[in-house]
């Protein structure tokens, strides 16, 4: 653990020397700061409760070096139509290894006012708007990926929707790692701020070119004014080869309505900490998440909702499906603070074995400091029904197909609670090539 805590700091220390070129003062500081505490906290351990059943060793065991965009690295539009969700109307901002590509993003024309542009390019032209709000809400002290990744902070997406605005398409922020030769790392980092208000749906998603190891630390922050409406969508298709480690802080403001939608559909190493802040009177979120486990895949979802404020809801609902001999982990946790009186949560955690050696750890969780509240949490664990399967045979579905049906029909919940309706569309067709085949499903421990 130490000799790759070490590694961080000396290419942070060289990187910093060119310190004139990675932006202005304030961004020197807040990265200076997140290095300190990066190597305070080095990577967690499996010693760690909420590291309990994820073992990162092997992202500790490997060298990554920066990763640095090519532009002869093979990348078109049409390739990225073809990984991501093709054909999809509205914006694309397209970064590849944590570099903007500008001519592979596409951006229509937005409502007025509406800012969608690289971090690093904004940083330049909007500083103290950004200044006030990157790395407030995602403290580099709650993880040492997270402080990691302001360390490196560079570059990544910035959407600002202005006060009243409704942006009715879209926008999609795609993230593509490349791991060209030796193993790389990127850091890639967004913000999206929601004014009073606004409207938007914003997707954001991973993806990977060839089968090179990479590791993806990503961070992002989205912060929801009064009355703002956010529909977040994350859609994680890496390469089995891609390490993947995600942080979404979201912070609401009174009356606001944010709803996060959480697609995990690699196979390698996926961490996803998720945590929202209830700060506004009448505020809401919906968290929806749908997680896939082939092969050796391990994937971990951890949530937080926090109740700070009084006459709050949230809503929870995350599904699991792991066939092969792959592991999951849900860790949600509800808290509601003294002064959220009238609190009202839910939260439920579903979960389908397709095989025998197929296992996941599930650990709802209350933390209530107020006395009038309504608060529910519940989890499940199961095989597919054989009353189903027998009822489905019995009509003359052979057992392959019959398998398919009912796990489809496991999943579909998840893609049907997307507002954007192209985008369930595009989901339902994508999900359904990523559930565990036969062959998983008859794996023996």
């Amino acid at each position: 653990m130490d000799a790759a805590v070490d590694t961080y700091l000396s290419t942070f220390a060289e990187l910093e020397q060119a310190a004139a070129s990675r932006g202005p003062t304030w961004v020197h500081g807040i990265r200076t700061q997140a290095i300190a505490r990066f190597a305070e906290l080095g990577f967690p351990s499996t010693r760690l409760e909420d590291w309990r059943y994820t073992n990162v060793t092997p992202i500790t065991k490997v060298r990554f070096l920066p990763a640095r965009a090519d532009h002869r690295n093979g990348l078109s539009a049409d390739w990225l139509d073809q990984a991501t969700l093709g054909g999809l109307a509205g914006s694309r901002l397209v970064l590849v290894d944590g570099q903007f590509r500008p001519e592979l993003s596409s951006l229509e024309v937005l409502p007025c006012g509406v800012h969608v542009s690289s971090l690093a390019a904004a940083i330049e032209t909007d500083g103290d708007f950004i200044e006030a709000r990157l790395a407030r809400f995602a403290r580099d002290d709650e993880s040492g990926f997270l402080a990691l990744n302001t360390a490196f902070l560079e570059d990544g997406a910035f959407l600002r929707i202005p006060p009243g605005t409704v942006v009715e398409r879209p926008i999609h922020v795609v993230y593509v790692s490349t791991a060209p030769g030796d193993p790389t790392v990127s850091h890639p980092r967004t913000l999206i701020v929601a004014e009073d208000g606004c409207q938007a749906t914003i997707l954001e998603s991973y993806v990977s070119l060839g089968t090179g190891t990479h590791l993806t630390n990503a961070v992002t922050e989205l912060v929801a004014g009064p009355s703002a409406v956010v529909e977040h969508i994350k859609l994680a298709l890496q390469a089995e080869s891609v390490f993947h480690v995600a942080t979404l802080s979201v912070y609401q403001e009174r009356a606001s309505n944010v709803v996060l939608h959480s697609f995990s559909l690699s196979n390698g190493l996926v961490r996803n900490d998720v945590t929202v802040v209830l700060d506004g009177e009448g505020s809401e979120c919906t968290l929806n998440g749908l997680f896939v486990g082939n092969g050796h895949a391990h994937v971990d979802n951890h949530t937080t909702i926090d109740h700070v404020k009084p006459r709050c809801s949230s809503q929870e609902l995350y599904k699991g499906i792991l066939g092969g001999k792959s592991s999951g982990v849900f860790n949600g946790r509800i808290r509601v603070r003294p002064n959220a009186q009238k609190t009202s949560a839910r939260q439920t955690n579903k979960n389908l074995l397709l095989s025998p050696g197929a296992q996941i750890n599930t650990k709802p969780q209350l933390e209530i400091s107020a006395d009038d509240v309504k608060c529910y949490h519940g989890s499940t664990i199961g095989q597919l029904d054989a009353d189903a399967l027998f009822y489905l045979r019995a009509r003359g579905i052979d057992k392959d197909a019959a398998r398919a049906l009912l796990t489809q029909a496991f999943a579909s919940e998840m893609m049907d609670r997307l507002r954007c309706e192209p985008l369930r569309r595009r989901f339902e067709a994508l999900v359904l090539t990523r559930l565990p085949a036969r062959a998983d499903t008859e794996e023996s421990p």
